[in-house]
């Protein structure tokens, strides 16, 4: 039997205001070990190309507009709000084509 848990926040939400060029990355540390999912929420009206990864270095490099085949992007559509699943205290940032929007991601648990 599977058991869909409602989502845990296990650690401090972290926000930043993604523009071109991206922000510095920040990290979102968990308070568990293991800990490796994300509530991530796009407040803005325009597409986040969000750059992530195991430290600051792989955020940057994948926080830019994908031409071809980018590794550590993942495109936040307007308005998103998801889970997604990443590797424990990963780092973020992220980056528009034109604009800027508020990005809130909170580490936890759940579905």
């Amino acid at each position: 039997m599977s058991v869909s848990a409602p989502f845990t926040p296990m650690g401090n939400t972290i926000i930043f205001t993604a523009t071109n060029p991206a922000p510095s990355p920040i990290q979102a540390t968990c308070s568990t070990l293991g800990g490796n999912q994300y509530r991530i929420i796009n407040t803005g009206n325009v597409t986040v190309f969000m750059g992530y990864g195991g430290n600051a270095t792989y955020a940057t490099a994948g926080a830019v507009t994908p031409t071809g085949s980018i590794a550590n992007v993942l495109p936040l559509l307007p308005g998103t709000d998801e889970i997604i699943t990443f590797l424990p205290n990963a780092y973020f940032t992220g980056n528009t084509a034109s604009g800027s929007a508020v990005i809130y991601i909170t580490p936890g648990d759940g579905c």
